[in-house]
């Protein structure tokens, strides 16, 4: 119960002058893009984490297709500031993916490892994160980042997915920086509009995250509430699990069969994917093998996956389909 609902001289706005009141619709932006963020991150998280145990299971064999070694997810958090927090708390909650595949580089691991599960480990090592890590989550402040590259750059693996919150930083300048072309970084925009305050209601994640009405607003390609998100994070997605299949040596008939295979067992049966929706027809399959895909390239140009999903309106409603699927059924 909020004891002081109603009472207007106790509120947070009661304080503020006109000029400052005229700014309260950052607030909604700042909950919408946390909310979209960590939920967006998760859907990413137990995607990748559904093809590697397809992999498992297809090739019957344990093989260096993790860093945990018997196909489970490593899942790196690289600052643990209140981005990082709520993160943590996305991937717990919406996501399949154990504790103890969970690891955290932070500066202060003391002031956060009580508030932390048993489970997740919690250091200040990037290096070690990064060598351990198929995914790592850069959570840190802009003018901290020329640092933590340099620290990184020598110790990411090719396939390691490098997934990135940090704003002001375009993804050809991290990669630059990196020395690395395995990174996604969501560029969300804002337009606009007079539905901005249904994000006021995400001030709890884990709770917000149970609220089939935010999760369908967070949908990736129908974004509501003045966020937008470009469809090449949708590719770059996709491209991602691509070369996750293609660093397990899988060739390009199996790659579609279980990148169609997570739609399926979702229930969502009308997926179209083939292998030129990835790649140009003109470009020859080089032993039937994809060839590794710059997510550069997926994030900044024109790509035969992204022409695909402009003109198959079902295939992104397929996609909204197995998101909204993966975020409204209680995993844990």
């Amino acid at each position: 119960m909020d004891v002081v609902a109603g009472l207007s001289s106790l509120s947070f706005e009661s304080e503020l002058t006109e000029d400052e009141k005229k700014l309260l619709y950052l607030r909604a932006r700042s909950a919408g893009l946390t909310f979209c963020g960590c939920a967006h991150a998760a859907f990413v998280c137990q995607l990748l984490h559904s093809l590697r145990c397809s992999i498992k299971s297809y090739t019957g064999v344990t093989q260096s297709v993790a860093s945990a070694g018997n196909g489970d997810l490593g899942v790196g958090i690289l600052g643990m500031g209140r981005l990082g927090k709520q993160l943590l708390l996305g991937l717990l909650e919406k996501t399949s993916i154990k504790p103890s595949y969970i690891k955290i580089s932070t500066r202060n691991p003391g002031s956060v490892e009580k508030s932390l599960p048993a489970e997740v480990e919690c250091f200040f090592n990037n290096r070690r994160l990064a060598a351990w890590a198929d995914v790592m989550f850069l959570c840190c402040l802009p003018s901290h980042l020329p640092k933590i590259c340099r620290d990184l750059r020598s110790h990411l693996s090719k396939r390691c997915l490098v997934y990135s919150f940090t704003s002001a930083v375009p993804v050809t300048r991290l990669a630059h920086l990196l020395g690395h072309d395995f990174i996604i970084k969501p560029q969300y925009e804002f337009v606009p509009c007079d539905t901005e305050d249904l994000w006021l209601s995400c001030c709890h994640l884990t709770k917000a995250l149970t609220d089939p009405f935010l999760i369908e607003a967070s949908c990736p390609l129908t974004i509501k509430g003045g966020i937008t998100l470009s469809l090449n994070w949708v590719c770059a997605v996709l491209y991602s699990l691509m070369n996750v299949c293609t660093s397990a040596s899988l060739g390009s008939t199996e790659t579609i069969s279980l990148i169609n295979n997570i739609f399926k067992e979702k229930g969502v049966n009308n997926v179209q994917l083939h292998a030129h929706s990835f790649i140009s027809s003109s470009v020859p399959l080089s032993d039937e093998f994809f060839p590794w895909i710059s997510l550069i390239d997926a994030q900044t140009k024109d790509t035969p996956l992204l022409h695909f999903l402009s003109s198959s309106k079902s295939m992104q409603q397929c996609i909204s389909a197995l998101y909204k699927s993966h975020l409204e059924r209680p995993l844990k």
